[in-house]
């Protein structure tokens, strides 16, 4: 065999299964698009066990963008690799800037995709995280300094069983989404079906869901174009500082990522303003993994009235609990065990 029929031999390049194709993953799928529509966001973390498409839809939110360029970030790579290096010789030579340019500044416009990111050193995360969140990417080398435009839509994905990023890391993501295990009989069927499909005839499966295709592409551009003109009334301020205070998360970002989100999603959705019903839409995406209190209630879960928390406490209302007293180390009083003993009389007293 020759070299051309190798060269006409060699694979091309699979296509990518379409984002409008994903059958239940709706959640990841909103978070997707929202990252998509405001990247300074600071991407999404998707967590879930092997098998549950998470890196079949970062590649199918790539063919949405404009360029539809997916980078994927090996484990193994260095920190030049990410970011790019600067020939320090030639600029102390004779001051000329020769920068070769790392896998940030190819992913710009695109998407970052980033698999196991929880495996990834602590110092190539944060590279990442500051990037993804100022659109900016900064290499800094003895004193010299270059920068260049890094805005892209970060997709870390992780397996929980393998092990958990710093609590100071997982909080830079912007928002997460947390994949299960399907065991509905109907929903596996239906993705089953699907995949087996689309590897019978990649082409016909894309054919039929090329209209969604571009109906996601027309509202991706729509939504970007829109999103400066929302803002945020009071009404929405309020309901995101509620949310967040009740999740006990440290720190304001979980209240700008939420207003963003709100306002990215009602982008997506033409909506004309930025209401609480956005709020409440995206608040689990970005509360889920910054909540601290293991026992804080959902974005879903209303908080009980007064008269329930009356009720809770039983119609006893002598006990301290009832009457408001503080006393710690008050105990209700429980009852004894007895035993029936016989009494023994002697018999000079029966003889009286």
């Amino acid at each position: 065999m020759n070299a051309s029929t190798q060269l006409r031999d060699a694979p091309a390049e699979r296509p990518a299964f379409p984002f409008a194709a994903l059958v239940g993953q709706a959640p990841l799928q909103q978070a997707l698009l929202l990252a998509a529509i405001d990247p300074g966001l600071g991407g999404v973390l998707v967590s879930g066990p092997r098998g549950t498409a998470k890196s079949t839809a970062a590649r199918g939110l790539a063919e949405l963008l404009p360029e539809g360029q997916l980078v994927t970030l090996p484990l193994g790579a260095s920190e030049d690799r990410l970011i790019g290096t600067l020939d320090i010789e030639s600029a102390l030579r004779d001051g000329s800037m020769r920068f070769s340019p790392g896998l940030l500044a190819r992913a710009h416009r695109g998407v970052l995709y980033v698999d196991e990111v929880n495996l990834l050193p602590d110092a190539l995360v944060d590279a990442l995280l500051d990037a993804a969140a100022s659109g900016v990417n900064t290499i800094e080398r003895d004193g010299i300094s270059h920068s260049h435009a890094a805005s892209f839509v970060l997709i870390g994905t992780m397996n929980p069983e393998e092990g958990e990023l710093r609590p100071q890391l997982i909080d830079r993501f912007g928002l997460m989404v947390d994949l299960e295990n399907c065991f509905d009989p109907a929903v596996r069927q239906r993705i089953v079906k699907a995949r087996l499909a689309f590897d019978l005839d990649p082409a016909a499966f894309r054919a039929a869901y090329a209209a969604q295709q571009e109906t996601y592409v027309q509202r991706l551009r729509a939504a970007r174009a829109a999103l400066p003109q929302l803002a945020f009334d009071d009404a929405v301020h309020a309901r995101v500082s509620e949310l967040c205070i009740a999740a006990a998360v440290d720190g304001l970002r979980a209240d700008l990522v939420m207003l963003r989100a709100a306002r990215a999603l009602a982008a997506l959705e033409r909506a004309p303003e930025v209401t609480t019903e956005h709020v409440e839409q995206v608040a689990e995406a970005v509360l889920q993994h910054r909540r601290r209190a293991h026992d804080a209630p959902s974005p879903s879960q209303a908080q009980p009235s007064a008269q329930q928390r009356s009720n809770a406490q039983g119609p006893d209302q002598n006990t301290p609990s009832a009457t408001g007293d503080s006393d710690w180390g008050y105990l209700p009083a429980e009852p004894t065990g007895t035993k029936r003993v016989k009494a023994v009389i002697p018999l000079d007293a029966k003889k009286r």
